[in-house]
């Protein structure tokens, strides 16, 4: 009964003739259910990360939204937040040189600080997720690297139940290259101890290196033959306006948004590629 008026109620809401576009925030298991709509409906939809639980129901999304002629966006919004921007004026403008790889590092406690603790937590719970954490999270960071990088063309890893505290893996190690010769890797453990808590990212190239946090803070550090140097940026209040405002340009004909279907279902692949 719950699950059909919530439907009904969604259906509603998408074909209501005042509704010109839709912003779907659900957990992920009914995200490709709801895109149809919205596209079958003729409107624009802006869906929440990770764009679905598997690359499949990703590229069913994007099937739906050029059939019907609409633009589909997906939250990856640190593609557009400054201390992102930093990051990647810095390795385009060769400050570092010619990268050579790139290290991801995120090892967090079983409740992680990052993200908010529901009584029903459905991001441990693959039927509803996809996956556990690194699903939820890891996607920020690699769907970043697409930003930077352009696509990786190879994944792979390991994924396990380290401890079966929940139904998902809670531990993961990746390899990934890109296209330019770029390698990268990267862990992520979601049952450490407080000891070891720690977010960052390492970008390194023949002339020095990047340090960034995605989650922890919005600090860039970098380090040359010529020195040290760091930034802290202030965040905006609503932390995916920068994203959204592109959005609205995209819609209005005046700009681009830098995060899309197409883009968003790369992610899904690489990440499926690494826990298969």
């Amino acid at each position: 009964h719950h699950i059909d008026k919530w439907y009904n109620d969604a259906s509603r809401l998408i074909n209501d003739p005042d509704v010109n576009a839709v912003y779907i925030a659900t957990p992920p298991n009914v995200h490709q259910e709801l895109a149809e709509m919205v596209a079958k409906a003729g409107k624009p939809a802006y869906v929440e990360k990770p764009m679905a639980r598997t690359y499949e129901e990703c590229q069913k999304m994007v099937s739906a939204f050029e059939k019907y002629n609409q633009p589909l966006y997906v939250a990856y919004y640190r593609r557009a937040l400054p201390n992102f921007l930093k990051v990647k004026e810095l390795v385009e403008s060769g400050s570092i040189g010619d990268v050579r790889m790139i290290n991801i590092e995120m090892i967090k406690p079983i409740r992680p600080d990052v993200i908010t603790h529901l009584e029903d937590n459905w991001r441990v719970n693959p039927d509803i997720a996809g996956g556990g954490y690194f699903f939820d999270l890891a996607s920020h960071q690699l769907d970043y690297l697409d930003f930077l990088f352009g696509p990786v063309q190879e994944a792979s890893g390991i994924s396990i139940n380290q401890t079966g505290n929940y139904p998902a893996d809670d531990m993961t190690l990746a390899t990934f290259s890109f296209d330019d010769g770029v390698v990268g890797s990267g862990t992520w453990c979601f049952t450490a101890g407080q000891t070891v808590d720690k977010e960052i990212t390492t970008i390194i190239g023949s002339k020095g290196h990047i340090t960034y946090g995605t989650f922890d803070n919005s600090v860039v550090s970098w380090e040359t033959e010529e020195g040290k140097r760091s930034e802290e940026f202030t965040m905006p209040d609503h932390i995916q306006q920068p994203l959204i405002q592109q959005v609205v340009d995209d819609l209005l004909g005046t700009g681009e948004c830098v995060s899309n279907g197409v883009s968003a279902a790369r992610t899904n692949k690489v990440m499926e590629q690494i826990v298969s």
